[in-house]
């Protein structure tokens, strides 16, 4: 997706197609492992997974799927033997594209992700052609209703970069990476409730896309790319104004 604006809105507006894939708690599971199985189950001491347990109960995955997973990780089994590799690619229009995935068959991943990219237009980029145009952040998002002022103050005492309140009434937080704790501290000290919290992969510059079209192929690209059971989240620097993403309801 894009960075952080409208992180949300375009996320909210995928929602509906990832909740019908059924394949986000193996998506999940896949990361629990990989957390449990390299910082210990233990989500007091594991940092990395206790955001991802948050985000798996944010989406609805079952306790018992979620203490399952783990206990996979932690056994030391054949199933928590995923590497992470991250893919870069450019797409149509000039949009940059980072591939995160969790896979054990590499040249499996290679060859989807290939045949995905050259359907949509798109090609694989040399290692590093398009990373260095992407920084990780962190960013918290509250729903509507929540105090602008109290979420503000709360997050700017813990460093963090931005607060950006969308059209819709959701709030963003956006914070470098290594604010992050410190940030989500704030924020729960002052009993704030997060709707999510995750780390992100940010363009600092970004491309905007210009119609409906253009928007259209890259979030097409973008969904046919999550939708491979090896790709856990894409990240871009395309932006995409409300006006268009409100006509892609319609």
């Amino acid at each position: 997706m894009s960075g952080h604006s409208k992180w949300s809105t375009i996320k909210h507006k995928k929602g509906k197609t990832d909740a019908q894939r059924g394949k986000i708690f193996s998506k999940f599971s896949r990361e629990i492992m990989v957390a449990a199985k390299e910082g210990g189950g233990d989500e007091s001491m594991n940092a990395r997974l206790r955001l991802i347990v948050q985000k798996a109960k944010a989406g609805n995955m079952p306790n018992d799927n979620i203490k399952r997973a783990i206990q996979k990780g932690t056994g030391g089994g054949s199933e928590a033997n995923l590497d992470a590799i991250t893919f870069e690619a450019y797409a149509p229009d000039g949009v940059a594209l980072l591939i995160d995935s969790l896979t054990d068959n590499r040249n499996r991943t290679i060859t989807n992700i290939k045949i995905i990219l050259n359907k949509a237009g798109a090609n694989m980029a040399e290692k590093g052609a398009v990373s260095y145009m992407f920084e990780k952040k962190g960013i918290f998002i509250f729903p509507a209703g929540a105090s602008e002022e109290k979420v503000m103050e709360a997050a700017l005492d813990g460093g963090a970069q931005d607060v950006v309140t969308n059209s819709d009434g959701s709030i963003e937080v956006i914070c470098l990476l290594a604010e992050f704790d410190s940030v989500r501290s704030s924020l729960e000290s002052a009993k704030l409730k997060y709707e999510s919290a995750e780390i992100i992969q940010d363009a600092e510059t970004k491309i905007s896309l210009e119609s409906e079209e253009s928007a259209r192929k890259i979030l097409a690209l973008v969904d046919k790319l999550e939708d491979d059971d090896d790709v856990q989240a894409v990240y871009g620097n395309f932006d995409i104004s409300e006006s268009i993403l409100n006509g892609l309801e319609n």
